[in-house]
C-alpha cells in the first residue's frame, strides 16, 4: 500500500457569530495557516507543530511524499474555546499509484492532540471529533462503499477505531467524495453551529458545494 502526497495544503478557521444587527463570520489568525506557510514555521513562537514526514515551502505543506509507509501532521497548539466555529481546508491528493493507495488523513477537533498513535498517525481511543478523508477501502465485501469518502467519527475517549472495518463501528455520518488525483484542489468547509455539524465539499473548484 501506498502513502498519498498531499499538498496545496491551507487552513482556515473562522467563528460564526451572531449579533442583533446579524450574522458574520472572522478568520481567527491563531488557527489558520495561509501563504507563505513557511514564514509561518519560522519562528519558535509559531502557533503549529510538524510531525513525520511533513515538510513546507512557501507554496505547499506537503503531509507525506509518495513513499509506502510515510505519515506526517501539522497540529496546532492553541485551545479552541468557541461554542460555534468553522473551518475551511483547501488540499490536493495525488500520487502514481493507480490501485493501491495510502490511508487518507483526518481532520482532528481532539482533546488531547499530537499524540501519535495508529489511527491515520495519532493516537486510537481518541476524546472528539475526526472528520477522515478516506481513500483506501480496507474492508472488501457487500457492505464496501465506493473510495474515496469521507466520515463523520465521534469518540468518547473509551472506544476502539477499527481499521478493519475503516472505523464504521464509530462513524455518525458519512459520503462519497471523488477528491483524489483531480487537476484542481479540494476544498472542505466543517461548521460547528448550535450544536450541529455540518461538512461540505468543492472538489471542482467552482464554488459548487456539496453537503
Amino acid at each position: 500500500m501506498y502513502s498519498i502526497a498531499l499538498i496545496s495544503f491551507c487552513f482556515i478557521f473562522l467563528i460564526n457569530y451572531t449579533f442583533q444587527q446579524g450574522q458574520g463570520s472572522f478568520e481567527v489568525r491563531e488557527h489558520s495557516v495561509t501563504r507563505p506557510y513557511a514564514s509561518v514555521f519560522s519562528t519558535s513562537n509559531s502557533n503549529w507543530d510538524l510531525t513525520g514526514n511533513t515538510i513546507v515551502t512557501d507554496k505547499f505543506i506537503r503531509l507525506t511524499p509518495d513513499v509506502q509507509s510515510k505519515a506526517g501532521g501539522l497540529w496546532n497548539r492553541i485551545p479552541v474555546y468557541y461554542p460555534d466555529w468553522e473551518m475551511h481546508v483547501q488540499f490536493k491528493v495525488f500520487g502514481e499509484a493507480k490501485t493501491l493507495f495510502g490511508d487518507g488523513f483526518v481532520i482532528w477537533y481532539v482533546r488531547d492532540p499530537k499524540i501519535a498513535g495508529p489511527v491515520y498517525g495519532s493516537k486510537d481511543f481518541f476524546q472528539g471529533l475526526a472528520i477522515v478523508m478516506d481513500t483506501y477501502a480496507n474492508r472488501n465485501d457487500d457492505y464496501s462503499r465506493t473510495f474515496p469518502y469521507i466520515s463523520a467519527i465521534v469518540n468518547n475517549g473509551s472506544l476502539h477505531y477499527n481499521h478493519d472495518d475503516d472505523g464504521f463501528n464509530l462513524t455518525v455520518a458519512s459520503c462519497e467524495s471523488h477528491f483524489r488525483g483531480r487537476d484542481t484542489d479540494t476544498l472542505v468547509a466543517i461548521r460547528y453551529q448550535d450544536n450541529r455539524l455540518t461538512v461540505s465539499t468543492d472538489t471542482e473548484g467552482q464554488n459548487k458545494w456539496t453537503e
